[in-house]
């Protein structure tokens, strides 16, 4: 098979197959179909604001000596700032925008499912950034395993959050998105020191991918309790 293909079925496959798994976690009341397409083809455009900011972010810096040429200062900066605060708050908008006024958007497990599949298109962009270069096999196959399932498990922790705001008189926004941006930055964080500590995104994304899980039924438990699911 051409190594393009390859490369382009490692880029989209993960996102679609994270995409689906939430979709049908929703089993009682999913959402259509079409809504979903959506806020993916929403999140694979939302790329383009969120790296020309992330670009001029890292002008700022490199005009500012890359933070006195502290190299953990530098990863710090560029993990939690730079990557972090900007994609998780597009996404945040994304949702927020094209989502959270729909009439579909009746549950709090809904706020999930949406904000990862926008969440998964963001991330199917920067993946198919990767794919152009026919020798990326082995990175877009890393990235399936961790970068993807990071944005699911970052994003969708926030979703819940905006999920609970929709439906209660209390506002979780600021919270769901601080989240977010922590699980994110601590991720880059790790992989940009270039240091051993990069393994440390083991345990991260198993630790948070289970809080993801565990607040999934919790949302389920209280659409259930509201009589709506």
């Amino acid at each position: 098979m051409n190594p393009v293909i390859i490369n382009v079925l490692l880029a989209v496959l993960p996102t679609f197959f994270i995409v689906y798994f939430f979709f049908k976690k929703d089993n009682r009341k999913p959402e259509p179909a079409g809504k979903i397409v959506k806020l993916f083809i929403i999140g694979f455009i939302s790329v383009i604001p969120a790296l020309l900011i992330e670009v001029l972010f890292e002008e700022i810096l490199k005009a500012n000596g890359g933070v006195s040429g502290n190299a953990f200062a530098g990863a710090f900066i560029r993990g939690f700032v730079v990557a972090a605060l900007v994609e998780e708050s597009i996404k945040y908008f994304v949702v927020k925008k094209f989502a959270y006024r729909m009439r579909e958007f009746d549950e709090i497990t809904d706020g999930i499912v949406y904000t990862v599949t926008a969440s998964l298109g963001f991330a199917c962009f920067e993946n198919l950034f990767y794919s152009i270069d026919v020798e990326a096999t082995s990175i877009l196959l890393l990235r399936g395993i961790t970068a993807v399932p990071l944005h699911a498990i970052a994003s969708g922790i926030m979703g819940y959050y905006i999920g609970r705001s929709k439906f209660s008189r209390r506002s979780f926004f600021l919270r769901g998105l601080f989240f977010a941006v922590f699980i994110h930055g601590s991720y880059d964080f790790l992989i940009f020191t270039g240091t051993y500590f990069a393994f440390l995104i083991i345990p991260l994304l198993v630790i948070s991918g289970a809080v993801l899980l565990d607040l999934l039924s919790d949302a389920k438990a209280r659409d259930r309790k509201r009589g709506l699911s």
